[in-house]
């Protein structure tokens, strides 16, 4: 359980780990930081700090697939591990704290 809320623990890979709820894992991939960004710090901060923490610390945990050439995120063999915490985020997250997605 430990594990699953060390992924959790950051905005940036909650947002990203939810919206690979919605994406066909055959199929669909996130590009990331641009598929997530919100606006908080540039996108160039961004996609320094996904690349260098959040991609690899998800990767190493096996949540996500990911592609550094094209940077491209899919969803990893241990994902569905994690679902239920992303589902109960995703159908709570008008109840919670602006923040947390």
């Amino acid at each position: 359980m430990d594990e699953y809320f060390q992924a959790l623990a950051d905005a940036h890979r909650r947002r990203l780990l939810v919206a690979l709820l919605e994406h066909n894992p055959q199929r669909d991939s996130i590009v990331v930081p641009e598929d997530v960004h919100e606006g908080e710090k540039s996108l160039e901060a961004l996609q320094i700090e996904f690349y260098h923490v959040h991609l690899p610390q998800l990767e190493e945990a096996g949540f996500i697939l990911w592609n550094r050439d094209t940077h491209e995120v899919m969803r990893g063999p241990r994902f569905d591990e994690i679902r239920p915490l992303l589902e109960l985020l995703h159908n709570h997250a008008d109840e919670l704290p602006d923040d947390w997605l």
